[in-house]
């Protein structure tokens, strides 16, 4: 089976790639490389890499591909805000591109990844069922871009949505603008733990190989399992208070609990149920935070991820390829 992948070389592509290719696939992989093409494996018999943008690649990249994963976006919340005609241009009307050409060129199934982002606030546990109150600009685009390319299914075309928790852990295309991610960092850098005012909001989370097994979970389901099926990926055990979270960094990681404030009050607190993708994909994440915490920790201390590296903040990153005249 051919794969393209979309935004391949970015946090999650980076480490979903070589996945597909361990399970036998072949990968072409499209990705604008903002932060470097040497995040991927080198190209071979089972991996294609071009530099395209998904809001302006020619339909023929799309001619004998099996299954679309379309992961390409500005990703997350500051990051979305920097210029919001431009993350509606690549969150929804570039991926809704993307399925509209797979539909149009043969291609049998595509997933969308989004983001568990759409529910934005909410005081109860919610499911796939529940309704959405996304806040941001990158929350909204994501889940117009979910509407809309559901109603592209058929029986020819099989549409799933993935809705993932907080991503964390270790990735080739490092980030440390994610929660546990950022959390880990600042104990390694400054011996305190940056946390989001207040720290009482909920939030659920999945580490970035386990997101990437839901991803090929879905790729490998019978398409009457998932055609049009939303499915939350993570799990109810990683649904944490971002403070009592940050406790348990530090205790993974054998750190006295000593912790900073910063940024205004999140006002984006959600837990969520994620039985419909154990039972129907059989999904159970191999990761909690704890794990993925020491994880990142012993890579710092390593110097195989580096704290300082500026392309690990997403937002910062994309500022400086403005400032530099890069068109995104």
């Amino acid at each position: 089976m051919r794969v393209l992948v979309t935004g391949a070389g970015g946090y999650i592509g980076s480490v979903l790639v070589p996945m597909l290719i361990k399970k036998g696939y072949s990968v072409l992989a499209i990705d604008r490389f903002f932060f470097g093409r040497d995040k991927l494996p080198p190209q071979n018999g089972h991996l294609e890499v071009v530099e395209e943008d998904i809001r302006f690649f020619e339909k023929e990249f799309l001619k004998d591909i099996d299954a679309v994963i379309d992961l390409a976006a500005l990703s997350n919340d500051p990051a979305g805000e920097l210029d919001p005609v431009k993350t509606w241009s690549i969150n929804y009307l570039g991926r809704f591109r993307v399925a509209t050409l797979s539909k149009l060129m043969g291609v049998k199934r595509y997933i969308l990844p989004s983001s568990c982002s759409v529910y934005g606030f909410q005081d109860d546990v919610v499911d796939e069922s529940s309704s959405t109150n996304p806040l941001t600009t990158y929350a909204r685009a994501n889940l117009k871009a979910e509407k809309d390319i559901l109603n592209l299914a058929d029986d020819s075309f099989t549409v799933v949505i993935l809705r993932q928790a907080t991503v964390y852990g270790l990735s080739p295309r490092m980030r440390f603008d994610l929660a546990i991610n950022g959390m880990v960092r600042g104990f390694f850098k400054n011996g305190k733990i940056p946390i989001l005012r207040d720290g009482s909001q909920w939030r659920p989370f999945v580490h970035v190989r386990d997101t990437s097994s839901a991803m090929i979970k879905a790729l490998e389901a019978p398409a009457k399992v998932v055609n049009t099926e939303i499915f939350n990926v993570g799990s109810e055990e990683q649904n944490y208070q971002i403070f009592d979270l940050a406790k348990r960094v530090a205790e993974a990681i054998g750190i006295p609990f000593e912790y900073e404030w910063y940024g205004l009050p999140d006002h984006r607190s959600y837990r969520v149920n994620f039985a419909k993708i154990k039972e129907k994909l059989g999904f159970e994440p191999q990761y909690n935070a704890e794990k993925g915490a020491v994880e990142i920790w012993e890579a710092l201390q390593s110097g195989k991820a580096d704290p300082d590296d500026p392309k690990t903040i997403t937002v910062e990153w994309y500022k400086s390829l403005l400032k530099e005249g890069t068109m995104i």
